[in-house]
């Protein structure tokens, strides 16, 4: 004769089943609009540098420990130091703009990265790159850019 399963060991393993899956639907969510968050970030960012130059922009959104790897160049680190070389390397009339295409943040909700394409518009061209920028969250809960690099392999736009 076969023994009946205990009924409160099935009450209790369903409960167990579905509160697993209730927190494991919340953690996705909540995933999904750290997501939101940091890709509201890097468009702002985008945005900034359009209205306020590169300088101000890559300021305002860099961690004070940042790292920028640039073509032919000695990585850059610091916020200041960062600045410094867009105020020494900005042309009025120039522009950078650029749109993220992927974000993943890590489980931790602390780390991130984006990637994405950019372009740099000059009065006579227009220039298209990709890039890829890692953020931090700082100890106020904003989102900063710890590592910034790009490529300008894509060409001219015609």
């Amino acid at each position: 004769m076969k023994a009946m399963p205990n009924k409160n060991l099935i009450q209790i393993s369903f409960a167990s089943i579905l509160l697993l899956v209730l927190l494991s639907c919340g953690k996705s969510t909540s995933l999904i609009e750290e997501c939101k968050t940091v890709l509201e970030t890097d468009r702002s960012f985008s945005a900034y540098s359009q209205e306020h130059g590169m300088a101000a922009s890559f300021y305002k959104y860099a961690s004070d420990k940042a790292v920028m790897l640039r073509d032919n160049s000695y990585p850059v680190k610091g916020k200041e130091n960062i600045k410094a070389l867009f105020l020494k390397t900005e042309v009025a009339g120039n522009t950078l703009i650029w749109e993220p295409e992927y974000v993943d943040v890590a489980a931790s909700r602390d780390l991130a990265y984006t990637y994405g394409f950019y372009k740099y518009i000059t009065p006579d061209s227009t220039f298209r790159g990709s890039y890829v920028s890692i953020w931090k969250k700082d100890e106020n809960n904003n989102w900063k850019y710890v590592f910034d690099a790009g490529t300008s392999g894509l060409g001219k736009e015609k």
